[in-house]
């Protein structure tokens, strides 16, 4: 047991996603820049889901997914700088841009391609990462973020990636005042779309395929609801969003031109949304009105992370999560109803102490 081994709730294979079993299981090697954080919570996102069902091609079992985590330090690297043991921390998922960290300092340019992933990967040792749904994780300090006071545990942990995730393209493409953003897909990226773009600044306007969640969406704060079974929905507001925000996974009845077609002139459809099937398909003449701009983003920096962080603070922005307690039961009940869309809009895991002592 700790420290020489965590446990956690391993999915044994992709027909078995809704049936974890409890391991336990060997961290890396402890290095001078790493942080080991005995977790007391953890998001439950939707890659997590793509990973344990093989939507995404995994071939890696048993695995524990989970990269949403907070927990307190409990030991900390000689290096480290931004973080004490029992100081309250979250660990995040794939950073997507380079922050000056100490690895390239040291001459390892090649540690974010090795280190990047909080699960299912290998570090260079050959160690097999596991996720969140475990007593512990071992992380490098580039990963480990502190938690303002004002942030209550479950509520940050899946702003951790889904939070991210809305949060980065927002503000890398501008999303201020006077600026018009549409989030398209209101499910746990999309409604954070909503609580960052608005508390950003922006008019904000959430985008649904039907009409059931349009009291949720004003009620986190959009200004406007669009709901794209409508007949000629968005012919009204055609040219008129200056950002789309395009949070969906389901790539079935989408038509992308409808959504490119609210876009000003150079007006940019950014996609975070990762479906599993063939994805979206565009006409070159769906391009011509507009002159819009079709992007992506994955996910965010650390400072970025930190930024987001602190504004969902000083803002009292509050992510809408239903706590679930961790354990064979709770994974699997809170898989299966991801797999149902039956989430309003994130589910954190809980009661890990417990758990695990």
């Amino acid at each position: 047991m700790y420290p020489d081994t965590f446990e956690g709730f391993a999915i044994p294979a992709a027909d078995q996603y809704t049936q974890p079993q409890r391991i336990e299981f060997k961290p890396k090697p402890f290095g001078d820049y790493d942080i080991d954080v005995k977790i007391t919570c953890c998001g439950v996102c939707g890659s997590d889901l793509h990973t344990a069902t093989g939507g995404w091609g995994n071939k890696n079992w048993p695995i524990i997914p989970g990269h949403e985590i907070v927990g307190t330090a409990v030991q900390v690297g000689p290096k480290v700088t931004s973080v004490k043991v029992g100081d309250r921390v979250g660990v995040g998922a794939q950073i997507s841009a380079c922050l000056d960290c100490t690895q390239c300092k040291e001459g390892n340019e090649t540690y974010c391609k090795k280190q990047q992933d909080t699960y299912n990967s290998f570090y260079p040792d050959g160690t097999f990462a596991h996720g969140g749904y475990s007593s512990h994780i071992r992380a490098h300090e580039h990963f480990t973020f502190p938690i303002p006071a004002a942030l209550k545990s479950e509520l940050a942990a899946p702003m951790l990636c889904a939070g991210l995730t809305a949060y980065s393209p927002l503000v890398r493409n501008g999303a201020g005042p006077g600026k018009k953003i549409g989030i398209v897909g209101i499910g746990g990226i999309g409604h954070f779309g909503i609580l960052f773009a608005k508390a950003l600044g922006a008019e904000v306007w959430a985008i649904s395929r039907g009409p059931s969640k349009r009291a949720d969406a004003l009620a986190m704060g959009a200004d406007g609801f669009l709901a794209a079974q409508d007949q000629d929905w968005n012919v009204p507001h055609e040219m008129t969003f200056d950002m789309l925000l395009c949070t969906a996974s389901a790539d079935d009845g989408f038509d992308l031109a409808a959504y490119l077609s609210l876009l000003k002139v150079h007006g940019r459809f950014i996609s975070v949304g990762l479906p599993e099937g063939d994805g979206w398909r565009v006409k070159p003449m769906a391009l011509l009105a507009n002159g819009c701009l079709i992007g992506a983003a994955h996910l965010g920096s650390r400072q970025e992370t930190l930024e987001m962080l602190q504004l969902a603070a000083d803002k009292g922005i509050e992510s809408w999560v239903e706590t679930i307690p961790v354990g064979e039961k709770g994974v699997g009940e809170a898989l299966d109803r991801l797999q149902k869309n039956d989430v309003r809009y994130r589910f954190t895991l809980v009661d890990y102490d417990k758990q695990f002592q």
